[in-house]
């Protein structure tokens, strides 16, 4: 069952333990209401120092964080709900879709190498040589100075190198589409969307539904070389996810969404401050799209109605059939 609760609580437990006072924390969560996010928070803060007080090492307060990583589940305001799907608006205000078992991956495009590429070992022999060879030829200042020459044109080249590499094999999205055709082919009874995002790609499974601990899912994962960050929020929270709306700086909103918390808590749902934000968000969000569609690869033919449904509403939220820029 998807973990993204509707209630949230904090519970506090103290003991006397060796001479010393021990104070633990910890959340709780419900569906149901906030008086059982409270006895759910309260059962756990007496778990854990009952355990603590047995000699395990756990920490005393548990980190308020959104992503739902860290033993917590995702904490995110519950915009909307269609059937099992749940809207979140997330820490920097943006909707997101959360999915119990249709399946979405991201693919971030490379970057076209820039900086520094020679390795520390490699720079540090270049400047080596080239100190040696001012110092014994001239002077030491001389062989300083041809040391960082040295470094300078030798990276320089590399680099121009690299990215003429880059370039030629179509450069970062070209990539990108090659990790998903080569999954397509190997895998020619799957159905996948394509979508691009501001920042690379998104994969939509449309032929069947997975658990995120599928063998499947992973395995797309995998060779689509999705954000580690993501697979794991993914088993944990046992939902897929896909932002729907575009991050505010994109779309020239400097300020966070107000309260800027990292977590967030009933009690900011009416707070001015906060519907003040959300409604600039909004009106600048028309003008935008989080990605638009760019095709179907495999056995198109295969459609699963549950999948049909979240693509759906995945589409028309985000905006994925319009000429919007993406953001």
């Amino acid at each position: 069952m998807m973990i993204v609760p509707e209630y949230w609580a904090e519970a506090r437990e103290q003991a006397r333990h060796k001479g010393r006072v021990i104070t633990v924390r910890r959340y709780g969560w419900s569906d149901d209401s906030t008086e059982a996010a409270q006895a759910h928070a309260n059962a756990r803060a007496r778990e854990a120092l009952d355990a603590i007080l047995s000699g395990a090492s756990l920490p005393r307060r548990e980190p308020r964080t959104n992503y739902g990583i860290a033993g917590v589940p995702i904490r995110e305001q519950i915009v909307a709900r269609h059937e099992d799907v749940v809207i979140t608006r997330n820490s920097y205000g943006a909707l997101c879709l959360n999915t119990p078992d249709v399946l979405f991956a991201d693919v971030d495009l490379a970057e076209r190498p820039s900086g520094c590429v020679v390795s520390i070992g490699g720079l540090a022999i270049i400047a080596a040589i080239g100190f040696a060879v001012g110092f014994l030829a001239w002077h030491w200042v001389a062989g300083v100075a041809l040391a960082m020459v040295g470094v300078w044109a030798v990276n320089r080249f590399w680099l121009r190198r690299q990215q003429a590499v880059f370039d030629r094999d179509g450069g970062a999205e070209v990539r990108a589409l090659a990790l998903v055709e080569a999954f397509s082919a190997a895998h020619p009874d799957w159905h996948l969307r394509i979508y691009r995002t501001p920042a690379g790609l998104r994969v939509l499974a449309m032929h069947r539904t997975f658990q995120p601990d599928d063998a499947d899912a992973a395995l797309l994962f995998s060779a689509l070389q999705a954000d580690h960050l993501y697979t794991v929020m993914c088993k944990v929270q046992r939902c897929f996810r896909a932002r729907l709306t575009p991050k505010p700086w994109r779309i020239g909103i400097d300020q966070r969404i107000r309260p800027p918390v990292a977590a967030w808590s009933a009690e900011q749902a009416n707070l001015p401050e906060r519907l003040a934000w959300i409604a600039g968000y909004e009106q600048r969000s028309r003008g935008h799209a989080a990605c638009c569609y760019l095709g179907s690869l495999g056995d198109t033919a295969r459609i699963d109605p549950k999948a049909e449904h979240v693509r759906a509403l995945h589409d028309a939220m985000a905006r994925a059939d319009s000429d919007l820029p993406l953001a």
